[in-house]
């Protein structure tokens, strides 16, 4: 097949199609110095308070990395002075033990503090001190940057350690708030205030109470047993599963049920 041949330009067409080009260049120009100009303009303007930003961000990421690091040597030095009486404690030697403690404890460093405080109560009760190890218990649980948790404990552990100089009324409000089923002390703060209710001749309250804590379910077995007894005592079945109950005791309900048979026969 035969190709057609090119047309050629006219010179005015030619002289049209370099003129637009040179046109269209010198638009582009035009348009890149305006870009230019802009950026110029913008950063003439809004550099420096940007550079400013800039500069604090990083002076802040700096201090939080520097904080974070103190916050983690600080928790190591206290880990090492708890690890360190706790080891003196477990070898006999509570005193140097309550010592190596004092300095921790009496500063405010939130958990640390309080459970320094706590081994120190501690150690003050083991060594038959009850009135330095009240006082102990009741600075942990008056520290409101200590944790709940440690403050609540050291309640407990106060008024158990002063029950027999508090009077009834007073064991029953300072604990009546953590003998709450679902608290982590339930069935330690109710057994006491549940004695405390026996003391004032409110057997019935007393009963009830000692029926939750033998049907709490994450409560020591020990603990759980006393109540049993303790409610029975009272005239309240505690008791929701004997068989389940009998199983957990070890008794062979089987043979249980067979002995009796045989006696009634």
């Amino acid at each position: 097949m035969a190709l057609t041949p090119k047309k050629e330009l006219s010179r005015e067409e030619k002289l049209a199609k370099r003129d637009a080009a040179e046109q269209e260049a010198l638009l582009r120009e035009v348009d890149d110095a305006v870009r230019q100009g802009d950026t110029e303009e913008f950063f003439t303007k809004y550099g420096k308070p940007l550079l400013a930003v800039l500069i604090l961000g990083l002076v802040g990421f700096g201090g939080y990395l520097f904080w974070d690091s103190r916050q983690e040597q600080a928790m190591e030095a206290d880990s090492e002075v708890l690890v360190g009486a706790l080891d003196q404690v477990e070898a006999g030697n509570l005193q140097t033990g309550y010592d190596q403690l004092e300095a921790l404890a009496g500063e405010d460093r939130g958990g640390a503090s309080a459970v320094a405080g706590l081994m120190r109560a501690g150690i003050a009760a083991e060594q038959d001190r009850p009135d330095e190890a009240a006082r102990l218990f009741a600075a942990v649980a008056a520290n409101e940057s200590a944790p709940q948790a440690l403050r609540d404990l050291a309640k407990l552990r106060e008024v158990a350690t002063r029950y027999d100089s508090l009077s009834s009324g007073e064991v029953i409000a300072q604990l009546k708030p953590l003998a709450v089923p679902g608290n982590p002390f339930f069935a330690s703060a109710g057994e006491l205030v549940a004695h405390a209710y026996m003391d004032q001749g409110k057997n019935a309250e007393a009963g009830a109470l000692f029926a939750q804590i033998a049907k709490a379910d994450d409560a020591p077995e020990g603990l759980r047993s006393r109540a049993r007894q303790m409610a029975g005592v009272l005239g309240v079945d505690a008791i929701e599963d004997v068989d389940a109950l009998l199983e957990e005791q070890g008794v062979d309900t089987q043979a249980a049920d067979g002995e009796a048979a045989a006696q009634i026969q």
